[in-house]
């Protein structure tokens, strides 16, 4: 287990790291009704991850295993194809950056974050956990090497739970933080919104590179 644990780990930090749901979540803790719409966007952003790395691990699991000194052929060429897609991510990502001095267009739904409801909050976190493709395809990635690992029954919960834990730490933390101290989050939470929206296309776009080549590697090495 300690072995799928360490392939995980940088499937959720790319989850993790992740700009557009940390941004969602400091604007909602900025806006009036701060405590119920990101703890409900924090709910729906761990049900859809825990869901969609399930779904894709039980799916894999019905996959050849190969043996324990051979990786099946079916789980390498599915991490093969996602380290590619990662990788032409990464390249529209670096290319759709904004240029120096020029002004980040971030999506027209956060404008409207601050009239969100818990409920639509709940929703818009599954949404961007589960069916964003960036996401979604580390999702893919970590449900097919938990199911492909021949790991016990309760070894795949635990994995799904340490990967669903750390993915979704950088949501979660500032909410639990902003519950525990509010006026001192506010200004740092600010600062930290600025720097992403700046950024966020080149953290992202290093993300999806360094991954996907990890994939590319772990694929190519399950078949030469």
């Amino acid at each position: 287990m300690g072995q799928v644990v360490g392939e995980l780990l940088p499937l959720a930090v790319g989850v993790a790291i992740s700009p557009v749901p940390i941004i969602a979540v400091i604007l909602m803790l900025l806006a009036p009704k701060a405590g119920g719409t990101s703890a409900g966007f924090a709910v729906g952003w761990v049900l859809g991850i825990a869901g969609a790395t399930t779904v894709f691990l039980l799916l894999a699991g019905t996959l050849d295993q190969g043996s324990d000194a051979e990786p099946s052929t079916t789980v390498s060429w599915i991490k093969l194809v996602l380290g590619v897609l990662l990788l032409v991510l990464a390249v529209g990502q670096w290319r759709g950056r904004p240029a120096p001095g020029e002004e980040p267009a971030m999506p027209s739904w956060m404008s409207a974050i601050d009239r969100f409801t818990a409920v639509k909050a709940l929703g818009l976190g599954i949404l961007l956990s589960a069916v964003n493709p960036k996401n979604l395809l580390m999702c893919v990635a970590a449900g097919t090497t938990i199911g492909g690992a021949g790991l016990s029954g309760g070894q795949d919960v635990w994995s799904v739970v340490v990967f669903t834990v750390l993915a979704a730490s950088t949501v979660a933390i500032p909410v639990v933080g902003y519950a525990v101290a509010r006026t001192r989050m506010a200004g740092p939470l600010e600062h930290l919104r600025g720097w992403l929206t700046t950024h966020s296309a080149a953290v992202m776009a290093t993300l999806l590179l360094v991954i996907g080549v990890l994939l590319l590697g772990k694929g190519l090495g399950g078949l030469l």
